[in-house]
């Protein structure tokens, strides 16, 4: 028997606040085919899903919150019940699918059996199949939904991009450093000093970025047509780079990959505002970024392990490389500001107050009008190697986020092998352009892409170009 985390139960009170939010997350697997009969099917996920416990258990909640709730074993647990198989309209494209992940995704899922669907989609064109694996926000996150989807592949996981995440390599050299113990008794009273001051430096830095958070989400953003209430329906759509010309982008600037697809979500928010007949301005897309902090020996584990950065977005500066250069300093400023450590001190806090607290304390926050945080855009890194299922070939993964707290738009990324896709989930009265903000995003990263090339060839340089 597990509890759930104040994380993981903080979910369930932000889709229980609003009738019109669903807090499922998910991906599609896109194949090639033929697509497996439906019996082919089931036995398969039949067996894999027991590599997942969670997948087999529901939730057990208590009266008045007096305690958290609880995963237990479901004693009526029927695969058929959550494998389902749906067939897409003619002619099977993109447009067809999309419409089709947003009115699945658009639904909640049923608490009173375990908080998972997996839907088997026929009729896309090229003769390929999909799977839409779907389930609730409260039982993983990034990270964890994509090492579970990895499981339920042929190989059963395999190597991810997620070993690069800053919590992991912190973890990595924590573990090495370790290892390595002087057999000098002076050494062991300077370490001993060392990580003395790094505790109490640590504390502050954490209290800092605390802080910083708290205040980020006092200050209200202008109000755009960005934010605001959501209606129950949703938008779904995907923007597809390749993964080669992110890493081209940030070796010619000397930024990180992450810092260029922001830069490219900017420049497509920019670009909607000004459609919408807007004027973007420096505060206008304070954006929520979650951070892992899962750490190796956490990879398996299916629960929500993440902290948060509050960055603005400079949707109010107009040229693509100034735009990154922004971006770049301000994720720098908001990494060394705390607010990761602090995000994650405050869940750690809320871990150790009495359930009944924090529940009722999350429960009156998500019920207030949130007017600080704009958008959300969350890098997930997924497999490094091409994946099978059934035998098939899995030739995309498309991530896909969900809306809530006047957030009428969210933006997941994925890596997968070589590809980077941004999935999008929209509101669908809010986000008609939604289309728009996934070819804006695509736009973004060649535009940045021919300006590296054209300004290393200009120079003949080797190194990172400067940033003005």
């Amino acid at each position: 028997m597990e509890h759930l985390s104040a994380l993981d139960a903080a979910f369930l009170e932000v889709e229980d606040s609003d009738p019109h939010v669903s807090l499922a997350i998910g991906g599609v697997s896109i194949l090639q085919g033929p697509a497996p009969t439906h019996e082919e099917f089931v036995a398969a996920y039949t067996g894999r899903i027991q590599r997942i416990p969670r997948c087999t258990q529901v939730l057990r909640t208590h009266p008045l919150d007096i305690g958290p709730p609880e995963w237990v074993d479901d004693p009526h647990f029927d695969i058929d019940r959550h494998l389902h198989r749906l067939a897409l309209p003619h002619p099977g494209g993109d447009t067809e699918l999309f419409e089709m992940v947003a009115d699945v995704m658009e639904r909640r899922l049923d608490r009173g059996r375990p908080l998972w669907d997996c839907f088997v989609i026929e009729g896309l064109r090229d003769g390929r199949w999909a799977v839409l694996t779907k389930l609730h926000h409260c039982m993983a996150d990034g990270i964890a939904t994509t090492q579970m989807m990895a499981k339920l592949s042929d190989d059963g996981g395999g190597d991810s991009f997620a070993t690069d995440i800053r919590a992991t390599k912190e973890e990595n050299d924590s573990q090495a450093g370790g290892s390595r113990q002087s057999r000098n008794p002076l050494s062991w009273v300077s370490a001993l000093a060392h990580s003395a001051a790094s505790v109490v430096t640590g504390v502050e830095h954490a209290a800092l970025g605390a802080a910083g958070l708290t205040v980020s989400l006092l200050n209200s953003a202008p109000e755009t047509s960005l934010s605001g209430s959501v209606t129950a329906r949703r938008r779904f759509s995907v923007g597809r780079v390749g993964l080669a010309d992110l890493h081209e982008i940030g070796e010619a600037f000397g930024v990180t990959l992450n810092d260029v697809a922001l830069a490219a979500i900017t420049a497509s928010y920019r670009q909607i505002l000004l459609d919408r007949g807007e004027q973007p301005g420096r505060d206008s897309l304070r954006t929520l970024v979650p951070v892992s902090v899962r750490g190796m020996d956490k990879f398996n584990m299916t629960d929500n392990q993440v902290s948060a950065m509050l960055p603005l977005l400079p949707v109010d500066e107009a040229d693509p490389v100034t735009q990154l250069e922004l971006v770049h300093q301000r994720l720098l400023r908001t990494k060394g500001s705390g607010q990761r450590e602090g995000g994650n001190a405050m869940i750690a806090a809320a871990r150790k107050a009495p359930f009944a607290l924090s529940a009722w304390t999350i429960r009156l926050l998500s019920r207030l009008p949130q007017k600080a945080v704009v958008a959300l855009a969350t890098n997930v890194p997924g497999p490094r190697g091409e994946q099978k299922l059934l035998g098939r070939r899995v030739l995309e993964v498309l991530p896909i986020p969900p809306i809530a707290l006047h957030l009428r738009t969210g933006i997941a990324m994925v890596s997968y092998f070589d590809q980077f896709v941004f999935g999008i989930t929209g509101d669908y009265d809010a986000a008609p352009d939604i289309d728009k903000l996934a070819s804006g995003i695509e736009d973004g990263v060649a535009r940045l892409l021919e300006i590296s090339r054209r300004l290393r060839v200009k120079r003949g340089a080797k190194s990172p170009i400067a940033l003005a």
